[in-house]
C-alpha cells in the first residue's frame, strides 16, 4: 500500500532530482523509494559507514544541520501562515 510523504528540501536540490528522475525515466518518488528501501534492508552485520554513497545522492545534500531544539511544527506553521497570507 502506498503512502504520501511529504518532504521539505532546498528548491534547486528539487529541481536537479526532477531532471535526474527525467533523465533516467523514473518518478522521482521512485528514486527515493529505491534509496530508502535500501537504506533499510542492510543486512545487521554492515556498518553505516561501509555504505557507498553514490554521487547524486551527494549532490542533492545540503549539508546543513539543524539544532537540537529546532521546532519543525512551528516552521511550517509560520511558513503557510506567510504563503496564505
Amino acid at each position: 500500500m502506498d503512502t504520501k510523504l511529504t518532504l521539505k528540501l532546498n528548491k534547486d536540490i528539487i529541481e536537479r532530482a526532477k531532471e535526474y528522475a527525467s533523465a533516467h525515466k523514473r518518478s522521482l518518488s521512485g528514486i527515493i523509494e529505491s534509496y530508502l528501501q535500501s537504506l533499510t534492508s542492510l543486512d545487521e552485520s554492515k556498518e553505516m559507514d561501509d555504505i557507498e554513497i553514490t554521487p547524486f545522492i551527494k549532490s542533492i545534500s545540503s549539508g546543513s544541520k539543524l539544532p537540537d531544539d529546532f521546532d519543525y511544527k512551528k516552521e511550517y506553521r509560520d511558513h503557510l501562515e506567510e504563503k496564505y497570507k
